[in-house]
């Protein structure tokens, strides 16, 4: 069975850093497009970024370009997600995902998913 597990999840201050994991089991993450997404209490997933198969290429939602930054290494099956100038507004719990479309923002188009990890980013 496919597994994604994230981790790296917890409470820092406005202003803090983080990185996320997210570890791949029975999938071959070096054929996928991974996709990091964040849901809010109350809120739509909204899309956070994506990386290309080979790492080359990343796009990012405007409300995290610059502060956030994805990277994966395949030899390791591990896509990974830093967080910089966390703001409040950044409290979410954040999921992995793998599909095959890296420009699409789409959860639907996304395949495979784990279950994610909070992050609350408070004082």
């Amino acid at each position: 069975q496919v597994q994604l597990v994230e981790s790296g999840g917890r409470l820092v201050q406005p202003g803090g850093s983080l990185r996320l994991s997210c570890a791949a089991s029975r999938l071959d993450i070096s054929r996928y497009t991974m996709g990091w997404f964040r849901q809010a209490p109350g809120k739509e997933r909204e899309f956070v970024g994506a990386i290309s198969r080979s790492g080359v290429s990343t796009h990012y939602a405007d409300s995290v370009k610059g502060r956030f930054t994805i990277s994966r290494d395949n030899a390791k099956n591990t896509v990974y997600l830093q967080m910089n100038s966390l703001k409040p507004e950044d409290t979410a719990v954040y999921s992995c995902a793998a599909g095959n479309m890296f420009y699409d923002t789409t959860a639907k188009e996304y395949n495979y998913w784990g279950q994610g990890t909070q992050v609350t980013v408070s004082s």
